[in-house]
């Protein structure tokens, strides 16, 4: 029998305050003053122009209608709220795929391991921009605790539009809370799933080349420069673009691994033992989940091959979620035996999320140094007037490789929020500049403040030639 929805729903309540705790204890070194890098800042301020230019280069016209709203919340309830989406996505698709057959512990470990993303915590310090986004995904994982599969697939088209002119690869997390929610599995149910999502996936595209089209006055969505994209026109450029392909799965794999070997190499393992077992256990479930994965896989090759940009880590999250889904659902069907293999099963599982809670941790406190660092700077300059000017790269000082500053932009849109005052980048526009202050020979330290008559000064040292801005 069917679980029906309104028991879904009581156990989605409990699971969320307990995801959302324990999302909240492992980004809490991030909580009290939140990383934010350099173009999440229009979010932060809500300043619609200085979005605008991504309408047309990403297609995001549903984080540009977020930017339009009339006011501006500090950057700490941002991410509680965005983590609290995060929380609810992964509460609500950990019920509806396991609380129809099995335990709580299961759901528990599917939501635990699910909260564990690296590409979760890698998108996390975009949460500015990307909160109406989630909270379109976690509206639909919601949703599915209360409707029927046949409804939640109904609603599917319009989710899909909405939640791709919010970030690309949202629609395949949409995909795969459909799969989890679908109970009578067969091949033809399975290829109209697919067709469904494709066509709507097709229609959010065609979407938002209509909007860039009415607007822009071009339809499609062209690369802005800084992606240095090679868009393919046949199969020699096919053929050329096959090194990015190769190095974006490079680097997720690197990404989900958090460059320890042992870790890159484990996680693949046991996702495709466990599709064994599914295989053999569930084989139209593992085919449901392997055919998710594997259109969301076929999406990001057509992406690089024919576009020719490296996709970025982040845009990865939804092969974490179809391997989550596959993980827990294989060790989830050994369960039902107390055997070795269930128990190995359930110990890999702990060793996963205990492993990676600590390393994620560990990521949001990379940024405390930077933080500290340019609130020191915003204090010194607080009680001065005049014009701020800033020599260097901040991008190259130990904070700023720490928290892997990707930007000169960064430091100017901090001081814009702490103080709410402009900067000159004077190694860009050095016509707008004042002289730089002479350094004395003991002056040490990467950070030097000086005041003159012509202005307030930020010096970072060694002075360096500025890198090429990319996210």
């Amino acid at each position: 029998m069917p679980t029906p929805p309104t028991a879904n729903n009581l156990r989605l309540w409990p699971t969320f305050v307990m995801a959302f705790i324990a999302v909240m204890i492992m980004s809490a070194m991030n909580l009290a003053d939140p990383m934010i890098r350099h173009d999440d800042y229009p979010a932060l301020f809500a300043d619609a122009p200085m979005f605008w230019n991504k309408t047309l280069h990403e297609g995001r016209w549903l984080n540009y209608v977020w930017h339009l709203r009339p006011f501006v919340t500090p950057p700490w309830v941002n991410f509680v709220v965005y983590q609290g989406l995060w929380a609810l996505f992964v509460a609500s698709i950990a019920v509806v795929a396991s609380g129809r057959k099995g335990t709580d512990v299961f759901t528990v470990l599917m939501v635990l391991m699910l909260m564990v993303s690296p590409s979760a915590m890698l998108i996390s310090v975009w949460f500015n921009t990307l909160i109406p986004g989630l909270a379109v995904v976690a509206l639909f994982g919601l949703l599915a605790c209360e409707v029927s599969s046949r409804m939640l697939r109904v609603l599917l088209p319009g989710f899909v539009i909405v939640s791709f002119m919010a970030y690309t690869t949202y629609p395949l997390l949409l995909l795969a809370i459909c799969i989890a929610k679908t109970e009578d599995r067969s091949l033809r149910d399975l290829a109209g799933l697919l067709f469904l999502f494709c066509a709507s996936f097709v229609a959010a595209v065609l979407t938002v080349y209509a909007l860039n089209w009415q607007v822009h006055g071009i339809f499609g969505v062209p690369m802005a420069e800084w992606r240095e994209a090679t868009s393919a026109s046949g199969i020699s450029g096919i053929v050329a673009n096959l090194p990015k392909l190769r190095e974006s799965f490079q680097v997720i794999f690197h990404r989900n691994g958090f460059g320890f070997l042992p870790l890159i190499l484990f996680f693949p393992a046991l996702t495709a033992v466990s599709f064994v077992i599914l295989f053999k256990r569930a084989p139209l479930e593992a085919l449901y989940i392997l055919a998710g994965l594997a259109v969301g896989v076929a999406l990001v090759t057509v992406q690089v091959l024919k576009i020719g940009v490296i996709v970025p880590p982040r845009a990865f999250i939804f092969m974490w979620v179809f391997a989550v889904l596959a993980i827990v659902r294989a060790v989830q069907l050994l369960g039902a035996k107390s055997s070795l293999p269930s128990r190995l099963g359930r110990n890999a599982i702990m060793l996963i999320i205990g492993v990676y809670f600590i390393q994620i941790f560990v990521f949001y406190g990379q940024f405390r140094a930077w933080q500290s660092d340019t609130k020191a700077i915003a204090q010194d300059l607080g009680s001065l007037g005049g014009e701020v000017f800033v020599y260097g790269n901040p991008m190259h000082i130990a904070s700023g490789k720490k928290a892997s500053i990707q930007s000169r932009e960064a430091f100017s849109l901090r001081l814009r929020h702490l103080t709410d005052r402009k900067v000159v980048n004077c190694d860009l526009t050095p016509a707008d500049c004042p002289a730089i202050p002479d350094l004395g020979p003991a002056d040490q330290g990467e950070i030097h403040l000086r005041a003159t008559d012509a202005g307030q000064f930020v010096i970072f040292t060694p002075l360096e030639e500025p890198q090429s801005d990319r996210d």
